[in-house]
Protein backbone atom coordinates (compact mmCIF):
# COMPACT_ATOMS: atom_id res chain seq x y z
CA UNK A 1 0.00 0.00 0.00
CA UNK A 2 1.57 3.30 -1.14
CA UNK A 3 1.28 5.93 1.61
CA UNK A 4 -0.85 8.99 0.88
CA UNK A 5 1.62 11.64 2.00
CA UNK A 6 -0.96 14.42 2.14
CA UNK A 7 -3.32 12.31 4.24
CA UNK A 8 -0.41 11.24 6.43
CA UNK A 9 0.38 14.87 7.15
CA UNK A 10 -3.29 15.64 7.91
CA UNK A 11 -3.56 12.75 10.35
CA UNK A 12 -0.23 13.52 11.99
CA UNK A 13 -1.31 17.10 12.66
CA UNK A 14 -4.74 16.06 13.97
CA UNK A 15 -3.23 13.33 16.14
CA UNK A 16 -0.77 15.77 17.69
CA UNK A 17 -3.63 18.15 18.53
CA UNK A 18 -5.78 15.38 20.02
CA UNK A 19 -2.92 14.02 22.09
CA UNK A 20 -2.13 17.50 23.37
CA UNK A 21 -5.77 18.03 24.24
CA UNK A 22 -5.89 14.74 26.16
CA UNK A 23 -2.73 15.53 28.10
CA UNK A 24 -4.01 19.01 28.99
CA UNK A 25 -7.18 17.42 30.30
CA UNK A 26 -5.15 14.85 32.25
CA UNK A 27 -2.99 17.57 33.80
CA UNK A 28 -6.03 19.71 34.59
CA UNK A 29 -7.61 16.79 36.41
CA UNK A 30 -4.44 16.19 38.44
CA UNK A 31 -3.94 12.74 36.96
CA UNK A 32 -0.76 10.97 35.98
CA UNK A 33 0.63 11.62 32.48
CA UNK A 34 -0.28 8.83 30.07
CA UNK A 35 -3.21 7.63 32.17
CA UNK A 36 -5.77 8.08 29.35
CA UNK A 37 -5.58 6.02 26.17
CA UNK A 38 -6.84 7.08 22.76
CA UNK A 39 -9.19 4.86 20.76
CA UNK A 40 -9.28 6.17 17.18
CA UNK A 41 -12.80 5.64 15.85
CA UNK A 42 -12.34 5.05 12.13
CA UNK A 43 -15.88 4.07 11.14
CA UNK A 44 -16.63 4.98 7.49
CA UNK A 45 -12.94 5.73 6.86
CA UNK A 46 -10.70 3.45 4.80
CA UNK A 47 -8.27 0.81 5.97
CA UNK A 48 -5.47 3.02 4.64
CA UNK A 49 -6.26 5.56 7.37
CA UNK A 50 -5.87 2.85 9.99
CA UNK A 51 -2.50 1.89 8.52
CA UNK A 52 -1.38 5.53 8.59
CA UNK A 53 -2.55 6.03 12.17
CA UNK A 54 -0.79 2.85 13.26
CA UNK A 55 2.39 4.16 11.69
CA UNK A 56 1.94 7.30 13.79
CA UNK A 57 1.75 5.26 16.98
CA UNK A 58 -2.00 4.67 17.40
CA UNK A 59 -2.55 1.26 18.94
CA UNK A 60 -6.33 1.12 19.51
CA UNK A 61 -8.95 1.44 16.76
CA UNK A 62 -12.74 1.51 17.13
CA UNK A 63 -15.41 0.43 14.65
CA UNK A 64 -19.19 0.28 15.00
CA UNK A 65 -20.53 -1.92 12.17
CA UNK A 66 -19.61 -5.57 11.86
CA UNK A 67 -19.56 -5.80 8.08
CA UNK A 68 -17.23 -2.82 7.72
CA UNK A 69 -15.12 -3.74 10.73
CA UNK A 70 -14.56 -7.34 9.63
CA UNK A 71 -13.44 -6.29 6.15
CA UNK A 72 -11.21 -3.55 7.51
CA UNK A 73 -9.57 -5.81 10.09
CA UNK A 74 -8.79 -8.31 7.34
CA UNK A 75 -7.28 -5.58 5.16
CA UNK A 76 -5.11 -3.91 7.79
CA UNK A 77 -1.68 -5.43 8.28
CA UNK A 78 -0.69 -3.23 11.24
CA UNK A 79 -0.89 -4.72 14.71
CA UNK A 80 -3.70 -2.75 16.36
CA UNK A 81 -6.29 -3.60 19.01
CA UNK A 82 -9.76 -3.60 17.49
CA UNK A 83 -12.57 -2.21 19.65
CA UNK A 84 -16.15 -2.85 18.58
CA UNK A 85 -18.02 0.21 19.87
CA UNK A 86 -21.40 0.12 18.09
CA UNK A 87 -24.71 -1.50 18.87
CA UNK A 88 -24.33 -5.22 18.35
CA UNK A 89 -27.01 -7.75 17.47
CA UNK A 90 -26.60 -11.19 18.98
CA UNK A 91 -26.50 -12.83 15.55
CA UNK A 92 -23.31 -10.90 14.80
CA UNK A 93 -21.48 -12.22 17.86
CA UNK A 94 -19.83 -15.11 15.99
CA UNK A 95 -18.38 -12.70 13.45
CA UNK A 96 -17.25 -10.00 15.88
CA UNK A 97 -15.30 -12.38 18.12
CA UNK A 98 -13.08 -13.39 15.20
CA UNK A 99 -11.41 -9.96 14.93
CA UNK A 100 -12.32 -7.77 17.93
CA UNK A 101 -10.02 -7.56 20.93
CA UNK A 102 -12.57 -5.56 22.92
CA UNK A 103 -16.35 -5.31 22.63
CA UNK A 104 -17.38 -2.08 24.37
CA UNK A 105 -21.13 -2.21 23.79
CA UNK A 106 -22.42 -5.09 25.91
CA UNK A 107 -25.78 -3.94 27.23
CA UNK A 108 -27.73 -7.13 27.89
CA UNK A 109 -27.37 -10.53 29.50
CA UNK A 110 -28.33 -12.20 26.24
CA UNK A 111 -25.59 -10.41 24.32
CA UNK A 112 -23.00 -11.24 26.97
CA UNK A 113 -24.06 -14.88 26.81
CA UNK A 114 -23.94 -14.91 23.00
CA UNK A 115 -20.44 -13.42 23.00
CA UNK A 116 -19.31 -15.92 25.60
CA UNK A 117 -20.55 -18.84 23.53
CA UNK A 118 -19.05 -17.46 20.35
CA UNK A 119 -15.71 -16.74 22.01
CA UNK A 120 -15.54 -20.24 23.43
CA UNK A 121 -16.02 -21.82 20.02
CA UNK A 122 -14.14 -19.36 17.82
CA UNK A 123 -11.25 -17.92 19.89
CA UNK A 124 -8.20 -19.28 21.66
CA UNK A 125 -7.82 -16.23 23.91
CA UNK A 126 -10.01 -14.07 26.10
CA UNK A 127 -12.28 -11.38 24.69
CA UNK A 128 -12.41 -8.21 26.77
CA UNK A 129 -15.91 -6.82 27.19
CA UNK A 130 -17.16 -3.53 28.61
CA UNK A 131 -20.64 -2.96 29.98
CA UNK A 132 -22.37 -0.19 28.05
CA UNK A 133 -24.12 1.90 30.68
CA UNK A 134 -27.35 3.75 29.97
CA UNK A 135 -26.63 6.96 31.89
CA UNK A 136 -30.22 8.19 32.00
CA UNK A 137 -31.89 4.78 32.22
CA UNK A 138 -34.01 5.44 29.13
CA UNK A 139 -35.08 1.98 27.90
CA UNK A 140 -35.28 3.24 24.31
CA UNK A 141 -31.53 3.79 24.23
CA UNK A 142 -28.86 1.12 24.15
CA UNK A 143 -27.05 0.06 27.28
CA UNK A 144 -27.58 -1.63 30.60
CA UNK A 145 -29.56 0.14 33.30
CA UNK A 146 -28.56 0.51 36.94
CA UNK A 147 -31.50 -1.08 38.75
CA UNK A 148 -33.55 -1.48 35.58
CA UNK A 149 -36.88 -3.29 35.53
CA UNK A 150 -35.84 -5.54 32.63
CA UNK A 151 -33.65 -8.36 34.01
CA UNK A 152 -31.96 -8.77 30.63
CA UNK A 153 -30.70 -5.18 30.79
CA UNK A 154 -30.04 -4.89 34.50
CA UNK A 155 -26.46 -3.64 34.73
CA UNK A 156 -25.42 -5.90 37.56
CA UNK A 157 -26.86 -9.01 35.91
CA UNK A 158 -25.05 -8.09 32.70
CA UNK A 159 -21.81 -7.70 34.64
CA UNK A 160 -22.21 -11.11 36.24
CA UNK A 161 -22.92 -12.71 32.86
CA UNK A 162 -19.83 -11.08 31.35
CA UNK A 163 -17.63 -11.99 34.31
CA UNK A 164 -18.88 -15.56 34.21
CA UNK A 165 -18.08 -16.19 30.56
CA UNK A 166 -15.33 -18.80 30.28
CA UNK A 167 -13.48 -16.92 27.55
CA UNK A 168 -14.67 -13.40 28.42
CA UNK A 169 -12.94 -10.85 30.62
CA UNK A 170 -14.97 -8.07 32.20
CA UNK A 171 -12.85 -4.98 31.55
CA UNK A 172 -15.09 -2.20 32.88
CA UNK A 173 -17.70 0.20 31.53
CA UNK A 174 -18.46 2.36 28.52
CA UNK A 175 -20.98 5.16 28.04
CA UNK A 176 -22.04 8.02 25.83
CA UNK A 177 -23.33 11.17 27.52
CA UNK A 178 -27.05 11.67 26.69
CA UNK A 179 -27.67 14.71 24.50
CA UNK A 180 -29.84 16.41 27.10
CA UNK A 181 -27.35 15.95 29.97
CA UNK A 182 -24.38 18.13 30.81
CA UNK A 183 -21.29 15.96 30.18
CA UNK A 184 -19.90 16.59 33.67
CA UNK A 185 -23.11 15.33 35.23
CA UNK A 186 -23.25 12.30 32.94
CA UNK A 187 -19.66 11.25 33.54
CA UNK A 188 -19.94 11.81 37.28
CA UNK A 189 -22.77 9.29 37.29
CA UNK A 190 -20.70 6.88 35.21
CA UNK A 191 -17.78 7.27 37.63
CA UNK A 192 -20.04 6.27 40.52
CA UNK A 193 -21.25 3.18 38.68
CA UNK A 194 -17.69 2.27 37.67
CA UNK A 195 -16.54 2.49 41.29
CA UNK A 196 -19.36 0.23 42.45
CA UNK A 197 -18.54 -2.27 39.70
CA UNK A 198 -14.88 -2.35 40.75
CA UNK A 199 -15.93 -3.12 44.32
CA UNK A 200 -17.35 -6.43 43.06
CA UNK A 201 -14.93 -6.94 40.16
CA UNK A 202 -11.54 -5.35 41.00
CA UNK A 203 -10.16 -6.07 37.54
CA UNK A 204 -12.87 -4.01 35.81
CA UNK A 205 -10.77 -0.85 35.68
CA UNK A 206 -11.58 0.49 32.21
CA UNK A 207 -13.83 3.54 31.85
CA UNK A 208 -14.37 4.26 28.16
CA UNK A 209 -16.02 7.67 27.98
CA UNK A 210 -15.67 10.92 26.13
CA UNK A 211 -15.61 11.74 22.45
CA UNK A 212 -14.47 14.70 20.37
CA UNK A 213 -16.91 17.12 21.99
CA UNK A 214 -16.66 16.15 25.65
CA UNK A 215 -13.40 14.34 26.35
CA UNK A 216 -12.32 16.89 28.99
CA UNK A 217 -15.38 16.19 31.14
CA UNK A 218 -14.80 12.46 30.79
CA UNK A 219 -11.14 12.72 31.80
CA UNK A 220 -12.09 14.85 34.80
CA UNK A 221 -14.32 12.00 35.98
CA UNK A 222 -11.86 9.17 35.51
CA UNK A 223 -12.05 8.04 31.90
CA UNK A 224 -9.21 5.67 31.06
CA UNK A 225 -10.04 5.61 27.34
CA UNK A 226 -11.51 8.28 25.07
CA UNK A 227 -13.04 7.45 21.69
CA UNK A 228 -12.13 10.09 19.13
CA UNK A 229 -13.37 10.22 15.55
CA UNK A 230 -14.08 13.63 14.02
CA UNK A 231 -11.31 15.56 15.78
CA UNK A 232 -8.82 12.99 14.55
CA UNK A 233 -10.04 12.01 11.08
CA UNK A 234 -11.70 15.30 10.14
CA UNK A 235 -14.52 15.70 7.68
CA UNK A 236 -12.84 13.95 4.77
CA UNK A 237 -15.29 12.26 2.36
CA UNK A 238 -15.95 8.94 4.09
CA UNK A 239 -16.66 5.54 2.63
CA UNK A 240 -20.26 4.85 1.63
Amino acid sequence: MVPDLERHAELAASLAEVRERIERAVAGAGRAPGSVALVAVTKTYPASDVELLAGLGVTDVGENKDQEAAAKAAAVSAAVRWHFVGQLQRNKARSVVTYADVVESVGSVRLATALGSAALSRRDRELEVLIQVSIDGDPSRGGAVDGGADPDRDLWRVAEAAAGGERLRLGGVMAVAPRDWEPLRAFARLADIAARLRADHPGATVVSAGMSGDLEAAVEHGATHVRIGTSLLGMRNPLR
